[in-house]
């Protein structure tokens, strides 16, 4: 049963528990897919029926962003922890490296996906990359037989959502990998473009501040947030 956060339904797990149940998906065979809703994902559904269905019929549903347990708490159903998408990616990258898991990286500008994978190997000796695409095309059949072709097991998706989400529900499966993960900006820490917050930070859960200061335009957006908390508040008061 899934923990309802403003029509989102969220897996109620810890980091360990989500990484095995990531490693179960990719030894399941078939397709699978993750994604890692943070509250802008809760926004972007009440506009876009679509993508809140790519987030429903989602294997696992990773809550990405501190808004979303606060919200959950708000509305007294609350979640474990908050899971961070790049830590669950990292978790399996690890366990992926001991089993010869094959990963292909799909995303980002021309070359940040090639240095992502060069960091990566050195970082978790064994690892197999067996591809790697930038997220600059406008044709998906090449890069479905592209994966397709490179055998993957785990396809790291990282082209923004609601992009990402529903290039995976849409070319999933005929890529022939087990499992594709929404990761956003991950590929651009991974290559080292981008520096995460420092540990004081992720573990406050003010990564959005970090990335806010280092990046003021996006005020914008982060402006946004707090509406996830209200809506919150007035479905409790409204009792859903």
């Amino acid at each position: 049963m899934r923990t309802d956060v403003l029509g989102v339904g969220f897996d109620n797990l810890t980091l360990d528990e989500a990484a095995q149940a990531g490693e179960r998906l990719v030894e399941a065979g078939g397709f699978h897919y993750t994604v890692t809703p943070n509250p802008e994902f809760i926004l972007a559904t009440r506009k876009n029926p679509e993508f809140k269905q790519a987030l429903l019929d989602a294997d696992l549903v990773l809550p990405d962003g501190i808004g979303v347990v606060y919200s959950a708490k708000i509305l007294g159903r609350p979640l474990k922890t908050r899971v961070p998408g790049i830590e669950f990616a990292q978790r399996l990258l690890a366990w992926m490296a001991e089993h010869e898991k094959r990963l292909f990286l799909l995303g980002a500008k021309p070359g940040v996906a090639q240095q992502a994978a060069a960091n990566l190997k050195q970082t978790y000796p064994g690892l197999i990359v067996c591809g790697t695409h930038d997220g600059y095309f406008k044709e998906d059949a090449p890069v479905v037989e592209e994966i397709r072709s490179a055998a993957a097991d785990v396809v790291f998706v990282c082209l923004g959502a609601p992009k990402q989400e529903l290039w995976m529900v849409h070319n999933g499966p005929a890529t022939g990998a087990h499992l594709m993960i929404g990761l956003g900006g991950a590929l651009d820490v991974f290559a080292g473009v981008v520096e995460r917050a420092p540990a004081a930070f992720q573990k406050l859960g003010l990564e959005w501040l970090h990335r806010l200061i280092k990046e003021p335009r996006r005020i914008g957006r982060m402006a946004k947030l707090p509406l996830v908390l209200w809506y919150a508040v007035g479905a409790r008061i409204r009792g859903r």
